[in-house]
């Protein structure tokens, strides 16, 4: 069998070296043909048949509207491509990471392996663990169109990766795509907005976390977890007892965030900061400053929006005491939009200098707050550089 991979990320790394030597490796990076320390063929995209290929699988950040997908005759996921055991999908726009994190945290004495989108590519899991937990992207299910999962967990959608899937709409229906494919016997728990989709799943809806632990019958009071990853403990225990009956609260209760999620610290003078770099999109921020509603917050905003409207984002904030210092390749977008609303800016570019002006009005009753509402892309790596700068700039504070 012939494996042409499109993109040479984490994902199709995995599986070249699972497969090798029999993958054949396309990527808009490559200037010259060459190969792999596991001797599968690298090249230029302009060497890509599709008559000779038997399976062409992209990473899933690869664009649908790049010349190689479009030529595939063979096109399916990772998903489609490898036979699953048992799986719990998660998805939604905010909250994937910890609720996957929290699952496997709940049933790591059963066996069950984590994956997708959180950094494991499938290729590496245990085909013999009882239990998949997969984290899964949009970008992932657009490309899937057969495998289902046995549990869906799916957290609210709200506006993201517009410019990769075209619209909100098209982002929506990569999101809800599994439920189509779901068979008699498995279980999705989703958004009450989408109950009436048709769906050969048993439809759990909710409103809020609150709906969700009445309808599981889960009391809500026994967590200590606060929102916004109030909802992720809640749906990982409603998983927890769909599978296995079983919902361990005095265990989830000792569950650790990871870092760079709303990530509480003091500077050398007792002034309040937050890392919350991974808030890259509108409504992880959104989160992010219900949670200090009551404090002056002097927030960083800015990076890669992905072509998401911020009008919303902007009249949400008309109701806080907020203080806007900009950044990043949206940062001019950002100050037209606060000036439309009355919002106090400050064009930074970047976080060095927005630090360093946070640090002149940041005072012990107010918060200085990196929630950029984009990704990091533009300027970073990744949103845990973004998040470790900040941190050290911090710091490094008289």
């Amino acid at each position: 069998m012939r494996i042409s991979l499109f993109g040479y990320g984490i994902t199709t790394k995995a599986i070249a070296k699972k497969f090798a030597p029999n993958c054949f490796i396309y990527d808009d990076k490559f200037q010259e043909n060459s190969q792999d320390e596991f001797g599968n063929k690298l090249l230029v995209c302009g060497e890509y048949n599709p008559a000779q290929s038997d399976v062409d699988i992209p990473s899933p950040g690869f664009l649908p509207n790049h010349a190689l997908i479009k030529k595939a005759k063979h096109l399916t996921s990772e998903y489609d491509f490898f036979e699953m055991p048992p799986s719990v999908w998660i998805s939604g726009t905010n909250g994937k990471t910890t609720t996957t994190q929290m699952l496997k945290y709940l049933l790591a004495s059963r066996g069950a392996a984590e994956g997708g989108n959180i950094g494991n590519p499938i290729a590496n899991l245990d085909k013999t663990a009882p239990l998949w937990i997969l984290e899964t992207s949009s970008f992932t299910l657009h490309y899937t169109n057969r495998a289902a999962p046995d549990v869906y967990l799916l957290l609210p959608i709200r506006p993201d990766h517009i410019s990769w899937h075209g619209s909100f709409e098209e982002y929506e229906k990569a999101k809800l795509k599994p439920l189509l494919s779901m068979i008699e016997g498995s279980v999705a728990i989703i958004p009450k907005e989408y109950s009436s989709i048709t769906s050969n799943a048993m439809l759990i809806g909710y409103e809020d976390s609150a709906d969700l632990a009445k309808t599981m019958d889960i009391d809500i009071n026994e967590i200590n977890i606060k929102e916004p990853f109030l909802l992720d403990a809640l749906l990982a225990l409603s998983a927890a007892k769909i599978l296995f009956d079983e919902a361990d609260i005095d265990k989830i209760n000792t569950f650790k965030i990871d870092k760079h999620k709303l990530e509480e610290f003091y500077d050398n003078q007792g002034r309040f900061w937050v890392n919350d770099t991974k808030g890259t999109n509108v409504d992880a921020t959104i989160e992010a400053l219900k949670r200090y509603k009551d404090k002056k917050i002097l927030i960083v905003l800015g990076g890669d929006d992905k072509g998401v409207d911020l009008t919303r984002f902007f009249e949400f904030m008309k109701a806080y005491d907020v203080e806007i210092f900009a950044i990043g390749s949206n940062a001019q977008k950002i100050i037209t939009f606060s000036e439309k609303t009355g919002k106090i800016v400050h064009e930074c570019k970047t976080l060095e200098v927005a630090v360093k002006k946070i640090d002149e009005r940041l005072d012990k009753n107010g918060v200085g707050l990196l929630s950029p509402a984009a990704a990091s892309l533009d300027q970073f790596n990744s949103y845990i550089e973004r998040g470790e700068l900040f941190i050290s700039l911090v710091k490094a504070l008289n």
